[in-house]
């Protein structure tokens, strides 16, 4: 019998060994709701009646516009109205209403990862699994996604590798933001205001100029300031877990012909906050979660802007060509209380700050700085039009340069005076690549889809201080290090109907490797993820309800996560690649409308283990411990689920909308190592809001999040050098009214 198998570099990944049996043995709900729906599709589209259908969904990852029902990639789209909605305000609350998807925030970074791939663990060197996009403009780090969350026309979550038009960094997903574009025409914009508890105030306000017939501006704010949930009794007068957004953004789009545009865009951030709200484990005066005490001044700081030119000329009937260049220029610097005490001493001045005197007086302070300055330009030779064969072939290039400052104070507890043990480098990344991907279309039933990534990093690692006493005659000292793959998707598509699609697809993504802090210590290598994936999208009941459904199996190598290795009699922490990993898993996402009756429903479910031993960094022991075949991988909850009820009441010209929505995440592990420290629990949270709209300029929302007032761990923090770890809670029960007037 021959072998049927997909060849890759390295070694041949075949179907056979796929193992069913797990498939078999998972939770089967969505697989089996999947199989249900589609299975009676046909007696569905049998129930017609005037009732207005579903309005189609766009997906623009692809370089164009293309319709959700017909991308082979599991993916869910949120459009402006929907976000409004469901209520998401910040890029954290994308968990709540996108199955598959896990992000914890803390400190300066947000780590996502989807379908149990993403990051585990944030360095210099490393970079996000997940890539993240604002406006087709690349964001390459995960310390700034989070900062100018407004004024959004939609968000596009695609699960699973995409490695052929997204490429490095995209092992997990891709999410890609896009805010809407200036419109000639009428003069128009609005103003929307949010008030609620605990001290939180939120503006966000946009104006769209029309310029003449080709030239048109548009221009948003926001300014969102949030007290803490936390009350800090210690003497440093900062309150953790407050602070204060401010954005501003630019839109230009100026259009000579109609096959020519070009969109300017400019946006400028300032973050100032007191840092996170990091509960101390091991908190001697109280155990409310919302209870700490701090005798460090703390914060945290970030500001920057970036700037881009996107420009779509026309050269033909059916070819089109899109180029974009973007400058990011980003600043982050942050204070922490490193013991999370206000009683812990610092080093006495007759004392030497080594190790044995630091774990008698712990008391320190923590200060970093980093720098982020990043060139993104790509090239796009791409088809237009309806025909049966579309392709798109392009370039890209990143070049960035990141400073970093990692200081730490062992004789003052209140502010950062002098460091004595420190970290100062400076990281250059230089990435190329180009890709190319075509579909066609064979017959009125079947379609064929490939694309294919060639890839190149260059990462330069520069360290000019790091602690302890220098490698003999290295520093500075500067290390190179070059990671090429080759990446892409094959799929197959099968149109049962024009409302219904099957796909297949095998895709490969991966992340380049990285270089470690210390010289004397080894490079890693890149991250891939091989994803066999099997879906189907489905518009049913005459286009009034969305059945989008998948099962996946993947294989998940050279997963970077942390370890001790020894360098003469001195074990260093370093990043390694741990053992692989395979990751089972389906997914089903729901959405109706019919009549005045609205809903939505994703599910997630997961099932990962590691594939072999491995020895890693077990963060509560300082110590190399083994983590065992059959462990599960970090940051995969093996299910997630999003759920949203609404029904709409019309009184003469005004209607009102109670809408109730829930989000449920199950348990997962902050590192590969259990332990109460490195749970994040299982939890359901559940929003109430109701929706008056007077008018159709005026829209008056109450809402009450976290309803049942649920008391959960939203990040376990784990210990480092500069800082103890600690957890930080969710959001408690918070009343809020919303006010957005349109003109």
């Amino acid at each position: 019998m021959s072998q049927r198998y997909v060849e890759r570099k390295g070694h041949i990944m075949t179907l056979d060994k796929i193992p069913v049996g797990r498939i078999l043995e998972m939770r089967s709900l969505p697989i089996a709701l999947v199989a249900a729906v589609c299975g009676t599709a046909a007696y569905a589209q049998e129930s017609r009646t005037t009732e207005p259908a579903l309005e189609e969904i766009v997906v623009t990852a692809e370089r164009r516009e293309v319709s959700l029902q017909q991308v082979p990639t599991s993916a869910t789209v949120l459009t402006a109205d929907a976000l409004a909605a469901q209520g998401v305000d910040n890029v954290l609350e994308i968990q709540q209403v996108a199955p598959g998807v896990a992000i914890n925030t803390y400190n300066r970074s947000t780590f996502i990862n989807i379908r149990g791939v993403g990051i585990g663990q944030s360095a210099p060197t490393s970079n996000p699994g997940v890539a993240y996009y604002i406006d087709g403009m690349f964001i390459p780090h995960e310390q700034f996604i989070a900062q100018t969350f407004f004024d959004i026309e939609s968000i596009e979550v695609l699960r699973g590798p995409q490695g052929t038009l997204t490429g490095q960094n995209s092992t997990g997903g891709a999410i890609y933001v896009r805010t809407p574009v200036p419109e000639t025409g009428e003069l128009s914009g609005y103003l929307d205001q949010t008030v609620a508890s605990d001290d939180w105030y939120r503006t966000v306000g946009a104006l769209n100029v029309p310029l003449g017939d080709k030239l048109a501006l548009r221009i948003a704010g926001v300014y969102d300031d949030r007290g803490s949930f936390t009350k800090n009794i210690g003497p440093s007068g900062s309150e953790p877990g407050s602070g204060t957004d401010r954005a501003v953004r630019a839109a230009l789009r100026y259009k000579p012909t109609d096959g020519t545009t070009f969109d300017l865009r400019f946006e400028y951030f300032d973050r100032e906050t007191d840092n996170n709200a990091i509960k101390n484990r091991n908190d001697e005066v109280t155990s409310d979660p919302f209870t700490i005490e701090e005798d460090a001044i703390s914060f945290l700081n970030q500001d920057g802007y970036r700037t881009s030119l996107e420009a779509r000329f026309d050269l033909t009937a059916g070819t089109q060509l899109r180029v974009l260049t973007s400058y990011l220029d980003f600043r982050t610097t942050d204070q922490a209380d490193g013991d999370r005490t206000a009683t812990a001493l610092p080093v006495p001045p007759e004392l030497p700050t080594s190790g044995a005197n630091t774990v008698l007086f712990p008391g320190r302070v923590g200060f970093t700085n980093q720098d982020l300055r990043t060139w993104v330009s790509e090239v796009n030779l791409l088809s237009t039009g309806d025909g049966p064969l579309q392709w798109v072939v392009g370039a890209f290039y990143l070049e960035e340069s990141s400073p970093v400052q990692v200081w730490r104070d062992n004789r003052n507890t209140h502010t950062f005076v002098q460091s004595n043990s420190s970290i100062e480098t400076k990281l250059e990344n230089e990435s190329a690549s180009l890709f190319g991907q075509v579909e066609y279309r064979f017959t009125d039933a079947w379609a064929v889809d490939l694309g294919l990534r060639y890839s190149e990093d260059k990462q330069k690692y520069t360290r000019f201080v790091i602690p302890g006493p220098p490698p003999p005659g290295c520093f500075p000292c500067t290390t190179d290090l070059d990671s090429s793959e080759v990446t892409g998707r094959f799929g197959l598509k099968y149109f049962a109907s024009d409302d219904v699609m099957w796909y297949g697809t095998f895709s490969r993504g991966y992340k380049a490797g990285g270089i470690n802090l210390d010289p004397r210590l080894p490079n890693y290598d890149p991250e891939t993820n091989e994803v066999v994936e099997l879906g189907v999208k489905s518009m049913l009941a005459d286009r009034r309800l969305r059945v989008n459904g998948a099962v996946f199996y993947s294989e998940y190598e050279g997963i970077q996560l942390s370890a001790l290795t020894a360098v003469g009699p001195t074990l260093l922490p370093n990043t390694l690649n741990a053992a692989p990993a395979e990751i089972i898993g389906a997914e089903l996402e729901l959405q109706g409308q019919f009549g005045a009756l609205g809903f939505n429903l994703g599910v997630s479910v997961l099932d990962s283990e590691f594939k072999e031993d491995a020895m890693l960094t077990d963060s509560q022991t300082n110590t190399n411990r083994l983590v065992p075949k059959g462990s599960p991988v970090p940051f995969a909850p093996e299910m997630t689920l999003t759920a949203g009820v609404e029904y709409t009441f019309l009184t003469g010209s005004m209607s009102v909308t109670p809408r109730l929505q829930v989000s449920y995440m199950d348990e997962q592990l902050s590192t590969p190592f259990r332990y109460d420290a490195t749970v994040v629990p299982s939890r359901t949270i559940a929003d109430a809001r109701v929706t008056v709209q007077p008018s159709d300029a005026l829209r008056i929302e109450a809402f009450v999040t976290n309803l049942f007032d649920k008391e959960y761990i939203a990040a376990q923090v784990q210990d480092a050098s500069s800082a103890q770890g600690g957890m930080i809670f969710g959001p408690p029960r918070q009343y809020g009214v919303r006010l957005r007037y349109d003109f």
